[in-house]
């Protein structure tokens, strides 16, 4: 099978949640028009606000239509492309991982089949008692991150090791060489979810030696749900399965070649083989 290379959702469940979000979106707008009337001055320009002065001065070029349609396109393209991809990469990068260690793989299924049982479906509520489980995830996020360059924009003048850094400056933050940074681990190519038992360093943005989700105002709204989905799959699959790859193409063998992009994808899908427990 080839493991969640293309996520593809359903033309019913994107119409469902359109519709949804294009509710959302009409109220924000009305709620913004309202403000505005009430108002002669705009207490924060943001692009809600640059479509709206465009729509007024150029009312043939751009309509309410259109910002609804703009907005619409935005926030599903955030949520359901953005959010799936990275997903499904980081959770194909885990099971390589695993399948390429059959020792890790030992681990974890014994700890479901201690603390679920074995062959037994992963809740939510599951996932905070299976502690190696969520090592393997982070392990997997330090060294494939979903997003492996991050775009941030500096707010005030720093100097940073010798360089001068002026205000309102793009800066790419290379998280790919953070999570693989001599400096910071120990043997930083090898794939280790132990090193992180025991450890109070975490993914959420705190620890700057492993930052897959950005950190400050800008991070990652989605940590808490991609965390959980990361481990409820990859759980599931392990629980109920044992798993060799396509070809019989021994464990070490299988490759970790990456295809380098917007998201960090392996070069060629998985092709794993699943065998009944």
């Amino acid at each position: 099978m080839n493991l969640l290379s293309n996520t593809i959702f359903s033309k019913d469940v994107v119409d469902l949640y359109a519709e949804e979000f294009k509710d959302v979106i009409q109220g924000l707008i009305d709620e913004r028009l309202e403000a505005r009337r009430k108002s002669a001055t705009i207490g924060s320009t943001d692009v809600l606000d640059i479509l709206i002065n465009t729509s007024k001065e150029d009312p043939q070029a751009i309509h309410r239509n259109h910002i609804e349609r703009l907005c619409l396109l935005y926030i599903l393209h955030d949520l359901f492309i953005a959010g799936t991809d990275t997903t499904s990469n980081t959770f194909e990068w885990a099971m390589v991982e695993v399948m390429r260690k059959p020792y890790i793989m030992r681990k974890a299924k014994a700890e479901l089949a201690e603390v679920i049982g074995q062959g037994k479906a992963i809740v939510e509520a599951s996932v905070a008692h299976l502690p190696y489980l969520q090592c393997i995830a982070k392990e997997t996020l330090r060294l494939h991150p979903p997003v492996p360059i991050l775009l941030s924009k500096v707010d005030q003048d720093v100097e940073a090791c010798g360089y001068f850094v002026p205000k309102d400056s793009q800066v790419l933050v290379h998280v790919l060489s953070i999570g693989r940074d001599p400096a910071n681990w120990d043997d930083p190519l090898t794939f280790k979810p132990e090193r992180f038992w025991d450890s109070k360093i975490d993914v959420r943005g705190q620890d700057f030696e492993i930052i897959p989700f950005g950190g400050g105002r800008r991070i990652c709204p989605g940590i808490p749900l991609a965390m959980r989905t990361l481990s409820i799959m990859l759980g599931s699959l392990l629980n109920s399965f044992d798993w060799k790859a396509e070809g019989d193409i021994a464990p070490e063998d299988l490759d970790v070649e990456e295809k380098f992009g917007v998201s960090l994808a392996r070069l060629r899908p998985l092709l794993a083989v699943p065998i009944p427990l």
